[in-house]
């Protein structure tokens, strides 16, 4: 099973980023952003424009694909007309070239929203290097684009059993694999162990990388692992678990079809960690 956004599919040709080249090439596909919604057409595939018919905006050189340049037009709000969807429901749909220069372009334009004055003096910045950096020319600092790093991890007991909780918000059923974000002068082993004992109170010994999904929603990069538990006994902190169980493979088989057990859809490296230690077929999913 795939996941989305799980591997860049465009050469993003960071070299061409010095200068204005590409914005004179009448081949250039654009896309129109705003937040994390991308002009479709129909609501089923990125909608791509010319230079000419792209509206006022902030531009991001995203690449090369296929031997053509790539950028993307950041708006306030994509019109109406443009039959704007967010990249979150796109994404899963559509082809990987494209989900690919989707997330991108999404990442790079939520950076840009969240990071137009600088940390440094608090005056504006002004966009350069083609959407990748923001200078400030009042005491001439750089910023780049931030990635928050956050693991997921999928755990097993000694009888092969995985562990998932369910957040508060969630309504019943609904369970995932347990996740957090990685802490200052943490590495990421610790950081999986840390997080399952704050929100579980479960010891985590061995752990091991399984795969990664950039996640711009708005600026994570999820890191997948699985890990092996040490204690079984389970604790949960109330504030981001409300309640979490062992679960043995028949368990989800027989919970998901009859809809008593919602696991994360396709999209998610979750469902992909689970989908692995599972090895057959998982029937339920959210909306």
């Amino acid at each position: 099973m795939d996941y989305a956004f799980n591997r860049t599919q465009h050469d993003r040709a960071a070299h061409l980023r010095g200068d204005d080249a590409w914005r004179r090439d009448p081949d250039v596909r654009v896309m129109v952003i705003g937040g994390e919604h991308v002009a479709t057409i129909d609501g089923q595939a990125i909608r791509w424009i010319t230079m000419d018919q792209a509206p006022e905006g902030e531009w991001i050189f995203l690449g090369i694909r296929d031997g053509v340049g790539h950028a993307a037009v950041i708006v306030d709000r994509v019109a109406r007309d443009l039959e704007p969807v967010s990249l979150r429901l796109l994404g899963p749909t559509i082809a990987a070239g494209e989900a690919s220069l989707g997330v991108h372009a999404v990442g790079i334009a939520r950076w840009h929203e969240r990071h137009r004055f600088c940390a440094t003096c608090g005056e504006p910045t002004d966009i350069a290097d083609a959407g990748h950096v923001r200078v400030c020319p009042s005491c001439g600092a750089h910023h780049f684009p931030r990635t928050d790093p956050a693991v997921i991890m999928l755990i097993t007991d000694g009888e092969d059993r995985a562990l998932l909780g369910r957040q508060p918000a969630w309504p019943e059923g609904r369970f995932s694999t347990l996740a957090g974000f990685v802490e200052p002068g943490e590495s990421l082993d610790d950081a999986v162990r840390r997080e399952v004992m704050e929100e579980v109170g479960v010891a985590v010994g061995d752990v091991t990388y399984a795969g990664s999904q950039p996640w711009p929603f708005p600026s994570s990069l999820m890191l997948g692992f699985f890990g092996q538990a040490l204690t079984t006994d389970i604790t949960v902190d109330t504030y981001e678990i409300a309640e979490a169980r062992w679960f043995t493979r028949d368990e989800v088989t027989e919970m998901t079809s009859s809809s008593q057990l919602l696991l994360p859809p396709n999209v998610s490296i979750s469902r992909w960690l689970l989908q692995t230690w599972h090895g057959g077929t998982i029937h339920g999913m959210w909306a």
